[in-house]
């Protein structure tokens, strides 16, 4: 049989990390290349007596269909983690969902029509790139700079295209690591303030900020962004709960588009986690996640310091999981993927992160999954990979 499958099928990449994973599914590969949490740091016991109070407790209830908002408990939950963070959110604003990842397929399915413009860092999340590519939209990227975009660039490009979405991860931004700085932020909500273009806010990383000081949310400044979070990185990624934070009139139609879906999240895995917030003190779980995070990274970087060839320059996250290191102009990453892969090390290339599918000279490395062990071995497997192609 000739399968006759839609055309949007043809826009649609697939995840280059994912088909990287699969090579490095080797216990002998060290990878930086996923962006995953350190097992360590998964309150294994914890979700278990969670998991037993709430089915002892609850059982037939939990085993339920349930609404498609979410356990309400739990989005006032997260309704005063942001009060505790001077910002107003209302529970009704915020609707469970699978993990972050499907906030943006939501967001899509509501906000985009085919050749709608959406402006996207550059690079960005390539799994937004992915995910908004169902859509087929027509993409638009501005450049990064230390601190956040290029202000010049995003006011020309917000003036002279009519934008529908702009889409940023303001906080230890993946691929990068670099945040935006308060100046930024405000400049941003200024100019979405004046124009039709919606703010998609990600952050999934903003809790673990392990040097400098929490800065808040573009949406602190602009109420009409929406805000999405996660349980991935502060609590466990397998468990597949994430929200998003938008005002009433948008909600109305995410809450359509969520019922078409899947009707709601995991109800079970939504009301463990809420025994889980209940009975335990997440500042102090965070606390943990962030002192590891910071000695994996500060080690990732003194190694690259003493071990990478002159020419080779790198950002330095003040937190979340990732950094991004730039070679000198004519060195591939690719080929050095290929490279460093005989060695048995392995990242991802930058050209994952675009959505022009540029042959780029720049890759991601993730600090948060690998021991200091693999770290320091892996950083010198990469070092030797990169004097080879400068030579």
């Amino acid at each position: 049989m000739k399968y006759k499958f839609a055309d949007r099928m043809s826009h649609i990449p697939p995840s280059f990390v994912r088909e990287i994973l699969k090579v490095t599914e080797s216990p002998e590969i060290i990878s930086f290349a996923g962006g995953l949490p350190h097992p360590v740091s998964f309150p294994v016991e914890k979700i278990k007596k969670a998991s037993h109070d709430v089915l002892s407790r609850y059982g037939k209830e939990v085993l339920q269909y349930s609404t498609t908002e979410g356990h309400l408990p739990l989005r006032e939950y997260i309704a005063g983690r942001y009060a505790s963070q001077g910002l107003r959110i209302d529970a009704d604003e915020i609707l469970i969902t699978n993990g972050s990842q499907q906030c943006l397929d939501l967001v899509g399915k509501v906000f985009l029509d085919k050749n709608d413009r959406v402006l996207l860092e550059k690079p960005t999340y390539l799994a937004a790139i992915q995910s908004f590519s169902l859509y087929e939209p027509i993409f638009k990227s501005v450049p990064l700079e230390d601190d956040g975009p290029d202000m010049d660039y995003l006011e020309d490009i917000l003036l002279q295209n009519k934008i529908k979405l702009y889409y940023a991860i303001p906080n230890f931004q993946n691929p990068t690591g670099i945040s935006y700085s308060l100046e930024k932020r405000k400049k941003i909500a200024g100019l979405l303030s004046e124009g039709d273009t919606v703010l998609v806010e990600d952050n999934p990383y903003g809790d673990i900020r392990f040097r400098g000081t929490d800065i808040p949310p573009i949406k602190s400044f602009h109420e009409e962004g929406i805000l999405f979070g996660s349980f991935s990185k502060i609590v466990s990624p397998g468990m597949r709960l994430g929200w998003i934070v938008a005002e009433e009139e948008i909600m109305e139609k995410l809450v359509i588009a969520k019922q078409a879906s899947d009707l709601h999240s995991n109800y079970f895995t939504q009301r463990v986690v809420c025994q889980f917030l209940e009975d335990n003190d997440l500042k102090d779980h965070i606390s943990t996640i962030k002192k590891s995070y910071y000695e994996q990274c500060q080690l990732m970087l003194s190694l690259m310091d003493e071990y990478f060839p002159e020419g080779v320059t790198y950002t330095r996250p003040e937190g979340g999981m990732f950094l991004w290191v730039t070679l000198p102009s004519g060195i591939s990453s690719r080929e050095l993927f290929d490279l460093a892969l005989k060695d048995k090390v392995a990242f991802v290339p930058g050209e994952a992160f675009y959505t022009g599918g540029e042959v780029d000279n720049t890759f991601r490395l993730n600090f948060s999954n690998s021991n200091n062990e693999k770290i320091e071995e892996g950083i010198k497997r990469l070092a030797r990979a990169i004097k080879k192609l400068m030579i």
